[in-house]
């Protein structure tokens, strides 16, 4: 049978799953306990020798339905729900890594990534920084001890586009874990197991939820990564099938362990919002790319970075790979422009640190999201003290064009 289309899918999962009464939506499940008339039933859950659920900081029905979601989105085999992007990430790595391992991962990072790397690089877990953009600077990075390779599709803020294909062919003969933050694109325009993925990482809170109103992040398992090779799992998570080895030990170690679980009523509100991903990323994408151009041909912007621009380092790159360009774009103003200023001048535009939301949203980067850094690094990843990221959303083109204008005026 023809398999059924993006939305087609997503908007009909809790449905095909017979949700009680008939409804269309998988209802919220506040209860963190479930009862058992047979206790031996609930030791068999506890093993792993029975189905069901033991306790909420592991299981809920709820975020189960929305983690169904997001395995078929990405093409998986398997996800797990966080109660943000950062602690699917977090939770991931402390999960899979130990004292005396080696990562390499893209300097170009989201700022709480490459803060969380510091924390690692304290715990013992060696950490290089490349630029990604070429694959041969993660190939010369590989150490004997590496056993992981992260990067993102599109970068924050600075949009440069990971040489996505090529290192994931080198992770392959590598036999290392390619992890792949797959946030600033969704599933909605890129799938990253198409380029050798092991691990998706998505921030729920993003785009896939899209209205600004619930946090949540997941890990999803694309089953490329024979883990029967990976000699950091515990032995219990050993006697399933092999393919699960990884996301089992995620789940017990980062989410049961450290607790960072999703809750229910988030759940839901992710789960209805993802309904629309396509229809709003598409308007937004399409808003990004007028905005971009707009910016690149102003007098009053020194360097507009977006990669649907013909002059992007990347942008055939991004072609090839992406179905659009991406919603978010930045610019460096010219110096006699304030960023502040320029921000208070908006009408439309709201002055935030989210991205993803159905509204246009701007940051002053240097100064808040990626403050605490430092300007040498902010250097190395080509954030400029008067560089501001928009996040765009799904208005009509034609007012945030005005914004822009009376800014610039």
């Amino acid at each position: 049978m023809k398999k059924k289309g993006f939305n087609t899918t997503n908007l009909h999962s809790d449905r095909k799953d017979n949700p009680e009464h008939g409804v269309l939506h998988k209802p919220v499940h506040p209860s963190v306990a479930y009862g058992y008339e047979d206790s031996h039933h609930l030791a068999e859950v506890f093993q792993g020798k029975r189905q069901g659920y033991n306790y909420g900081r592991q299981l809920n029905p709820t975020v189960t339905a929305l983690q169904k979601r997001i395995t078929q989105m990405e093409d998986g085999i398997a996800t797990i729900a966080f109660a943000t992007g950062m602690t699917a990430i977090s939770s991931t790595l402390l999960s899979l890594l130990k004292e005396g391992d080696h990562i390499v991962s893209s300097s170009f990072l989201f700022g709480n990534t490459n803060s969380f790397f510091g924390t690692l690089q304290r715990l013992g877990i060696e950490v290089t920084f490349v630029d990604a953009t070429e694959a041969r600077f993660v190939e010369n990075a590989i150490q004997k001890n590496t056993k992981l390779v992260f990067v993102e599709t599109i970068a924050n803020p600075a949009t440069q586009v990971a040489d996505l294909k090529a290192i994931g062919q080198l992770c392959q003969i590598k036999n290392l874990i390619y992890c792949v933050d797959n946030t600033m694109t969704s599933p909605c325009l890129f799938l990253p197991k198409t380029v050798g993925a092991s691990l998706i990482v998505n921030s729920l809170t993003k785009y896939i939820g899209g209205h600004g109103n619930a946090l949540g992040g997941a890990i999803t398992d694309t089953g490329l990564y024979d883990w029967s090779g990976f000699e950091n799992i515990y032995d219990t998570y050993r006697n399933e099938k092999t393919e699960l080895w990884g996301i089992t030990q995620i789940k017990k170690k980062g989410l049961r362990d450290m607790g960072a679980s999703l809750g229910p009523e988030a759940a839901h509100h992710l789960a209805v919002g993802s309904e629309t991903l396509s229809l709003r990323i598409e308007k937004a994408c399409n808003n990004a790319s007028v905005l971009a151009k707009f910016c690149h041909d102003h007098p009053k912007i020194n360097q507009a970075y977006y990669p649907g621009l013909e002059n992007h380092p990347q942008h055939q790159r991004a072609k090839q790979l992406f179905k659009q360009f991406g919603a978010i774009f930045s610019v460096d103003l010219v110096e006699n422009v304030d960023c502040f200023e320029f921000l208070n001048a908006m009408e439309t535009i709201v002055s935030s640190s989210n991205l993803g939301d159905n509204r246009t949203l701007a940051i002053p980067v240097a100064h808040t999201i990626y403050y605490e850094m430092g300007a040498e690094r902010r250097a190395s990843m080509g954030i400029s003290d008067s560089m501001i990221r928009f996040s765009v959303g799904i208005e009509e083109v034609e007012d945030l064009l005005a914004d822009f204008e009376k800014a610039l005026a």
